[in-house]
């Protein structure tokens, strides 16, 4: 054997052991292992048994995304986009709850604000809801202003609902 099919060899063998060792994640035993909840004591913990289920590299291509929820009230996210529609979007994650803005001009004013604004939990209530603003100088906006903005949004958000026939 050459110097290089050898060496080729090598990395071939230690590229397949690791893939190998992959397939090994996440088998342990104990309680928490694959989300389990709760203590041997707790009737619902032991009436249903847990099915395990070997993880392998190919689980990131799975497509199955059961488990993940949306927590963020829909009303209010779509109202923060209404009331602060004046401002660009830059990114929004509505699985974080997220929405940020570029700079922009209210209609009648003159000073140009950028938005952050953070949907905290699924309730139709101002904890719920978070906005961060600043101006263009890159000064944090008064209190009395977020709170303006807070206010339009929760508002916006409540007159969504009612249309909606839900409230």
């Amino acid at each position: 054997m050459t110097f290089k099919s050898v060496a080729k060899l090598t990395i071939l063998s230690m590229a397949l052991s690791a893939l190998v060792s992959c397939g090994g994640l996440g088998r342990g035993n104990d309680a928490n292992s694959y989300g389990q909840s709760g203590t041997a004591s707790d009737p619902t913990n032991s009436a249903v048994p847990v099915q395990e289920r070997e993880t392998t590299i190919w689980d990131i291509f799975r497509r199955d995304n059961s488990d993940v929820t949306v927590k963020v009230n829909k009303y209010i996210w779509a109202a923060s986009l209404e009331v602060l529609d004046f401002l660009p979007i830059e990114s929004v994650d509505p699985f974080s709850g997220v929405i940020v803005t570029g700079y922009g001009t209210p209609p009648g004013g003159g000073t140009s604000y950028r938005a952050t604004v953070l949907v905290r939990d699924p309730a139709l209530d101002a904890r719920s809801l978070h906005v961060a603003m600043q101006n263009r100088g890159g000064r944090a906006v008064s209190a009395s202003t977020v709170r303006a903005v807070e206010d339009a949004i929760l508002a916006r958000a409540r007159q969504l609902r009612i249309r909606d026939g839900r409230f």
